[in-house]
Parts: structure tokens; C-alpha cells; sequence
């Protein structure tokens, strides 16, 4: 069971770690952009601010530690760009509106995902089970 959390630990944080990298260093001029067409005030401070949360919650799980912090950081990256940027209800288009709504409930999917991270006892290294 270990040897499972700890794969689904390292696919999971190295996913948040993908997206941070392209918010803070792949991509943040097109995902300003992207951000400024979907009417987020100062879009290029936000795309960094939320590659902070997205490095943040990344790291807390890859190194198995301040869980919580980690947890807050990455659902208070996702639930405002969940409400935010996938209004599949705004769209009018059924091809986007449908790209948007599975955007949407990704995002929900991530969210219940990542709490429930918190279900698992801390310390997460088995060497720290003793403590």
C-alpha cells in the first residue's frame, strides 16, 4: 500500500509541478493572455501569483510535508479559476461550451482529489512512523 501512495504521490505532485512550471516559466505571456481574454484583472500578477500556489502545493506533496499548507494553496488556485475561468454556462457556442464544462469538472474532480490528501496520516515518509 506504501509503494501505491507513494506512485500516486509523485504522478500527483509532479502534475501540480508541470502546471507551475508553465505558469511561472513555460508559458505565463500566453497564459496572461489567455487569462486578460477571460476578464481577470492584472492578469500577468495573477498567472505568477497562482504558479506560487501551484509550486507550493506541488512541493508540500513530492516532499510529503506541511500537507495542509499544500492543500489550502492548491484549492485556493482552483476553486476561483474553477468559477472563474470554465462559465461553461456563460458560453454560448455547445462545441466550447462543452471544452469548458469538462474543464469545470476536472477541476472539481482535482479539488476533491486533493482534499483528500488530508485523509492520509502524517508523517507520509515510513521512516518518520515512529515520531
Amino acid at each position: 500500500m506504501e509503494a501505491m501512495i507513494l506512485l500516486g504521490r509523485a504522478l500527483f505532485g509532479l502534475y501540480w509541478l508541470y502546471n507551475a512550471l508553465n505558469h511561472l516559466v513555460i508559458a505565463p505571456r500566453a497564459l496572461s493572455q489567455y487569462a486578460a481574454s477571460r476578464g481577470v484583472p492584472a492578469p500577468t500578477v495573477v498567472v505568477y501569483l497562482s504558479g506560487v500556489l501551484l509550486l507550493i502545493g506541488a512541493l508540500t506533496i513530492l516532499l510529503g510535508i506541511y500537507i495542509p499548507l499544500g492543500v489550502a494553496a492548491l484549492v485556493g488556485f482552483l476553486v476561483p479559476v474553477t468559477l472563474w475561468m470554465h462559465r461553461f454556462w456563460a458560453v454560448a457556442d455547445p462545441v466550447q461550451r462543452m471544452v469548458e464544462m469538462v474543464q469545470f469538472t476536472k477541476n472539481l474532480a482535482l479539488i476533491g482529489a486533493t482534499l483528500l490528501l488530508l485523509a492520509i496520516p502524517e508523517p507520509w515518509w515510513p521512516w518518520d512512523q515512529g515520531r
